[in-house]
């Protein structure tokens, strides 16, 4: 019987030495990349994430007694004025973000092409970026300060220091001076990335738009626009919700004073100035499912906006594919 067996599955192998063999060495190995970076992320991000989301239904600080209070901190957040007006503090970031991207994409355009010191001028606009964000808001503290850098700089332009509002101070004024230290600090990262995407749209295309006789804007809007979507909706998710969670500037700047603190600031400060832990974890999960539909929209509206774009491409593409073979025979005539 045994003998039979052998006969009818010669090649059939035990676990173990499959185990021991090329493939499962391989499926081990594999098996160990994943479970690693899986535990380490369950650990680090899920577990602790977890554990907020159970705080935020109580009432506790971080030593003491807890008592369960169900969804009071959530409506707590909406009821109070810090809470509540620092969530609408962060439209003046996201008008911010959008000069930034406007700005960057303009800027990368027209780096894209052959200028004269461009890298230069890319090195310059993408250092702010390098610097550690403390050490910006400790430049720009004293940028603002009255009579010091910028009240100076506009003195030698001709106006008087007792005509210029207090930057920091003015409430009418002082969330656009922090806004502006946003842009300036990363503005030159979303410049870099869209000039990375522009320089790898094929030349072809400008030449076919060109026999066409479309101008540089056409060029922009039907050829590099579309052509850059993914990239574009990177930069714009990545503004969006990071102008929903500014801490650095209106922090060591201002310390949230004279109206400018932001959702992450009035967050700390209820968190480990008043220890309102349960307060403070609600906070931090409405934030996140703010930013989780911030980010759906943005994708659906993008998807809309780009799919007539490819409409038109694909459109006008039998016309390109004319003109090429045109330009391409002329060019070997010659």
């Amino acid at each position: 019987m045994a003998a039979m067996t052998q006969t009818l599955d010669p090649n059939k192998k035990s676990f173990s030495k499959w185990l021991r063999g090329r493939k499962g060495q391989q499926m081990l190995v594999m098996i160990a990349f994943m479970i690693i970076p899986l535990l380490l992320l369950f650990t680090f991000t899920y577990l602790p994430f977890g554990e907020m989301v159970g705080f935020s239904f109580q009432k506790m600080k971080y030593t003491g007694a807890r008592k369960f209070v169900g969804w009071d901190n959530y409506i707590n957040v909406f009821k109070r004025e810090d809470c509540f007006g620092a969530l609408k503090l962060s439209l003046y970031y996201m008008v911010g973000s959008v000069v930034q991207l406007a700005l960057a994409l303009y800027l990368a355009t027209v780096l894209s092409f052959k200028v004269k010191g461009g890298n230069i001028f890319k090195g310059f606009m993408f250092f702010p970026y390098l610097i550690n964000g403390i050490a910006i808001g400790f430049i720009f503290k004293f940028f603002y300060t009255r009579g010091f850098v910028f009240d100076t700089v506009l003195q030698w332009c001709g106006f008087e220091l007792d005509n210029l509002p207090y930057w920091l101070k003015d409430q009418s004024i002082n969330n656009i001076s922090l806004v502006a230290t946003s842009v300036w600090r990363y503005f030159g990262q979303n410049m870099v990335l869209f000039i990375g995407a522009i320089m790898s749209v094929d030349a072809e295309l400008y030449e076919a738009a060109m026999l066409d006789g479309a101008n540089k804007f056409q060029q922009f809007i039907y050829i590099i626009l579309p052509s850059i979507k993914t990239i574009v909706t990177l930069n714009v998710i990545l503004s969006i919700t990071g102008s929903l969670s500014a801490f650095e500037p209106p922090y060591v700047i201002t310390s949230g004073a004279n109206g400018t603190g932001t959702y992450f600031v009035i967050m700390h400060e209820i968190a480990h100035t008043q220890q309102k832990v349960g307060l403070a974890s609600a906070m931090a999960v409405i934030l996140l499912l703010i930013i989780f539909a911030a980010t759906i929209l943005q994708k659906l509206f993008f998807k809309y906006v780009f799919k007539n774009a490819e409409d038109e491409d694909l459109s006008a593409s039998v016309r390109r594919e004319k003109k090429l073979a045109k330009y391409a025979a002329r060019k070997a005539g010659r």
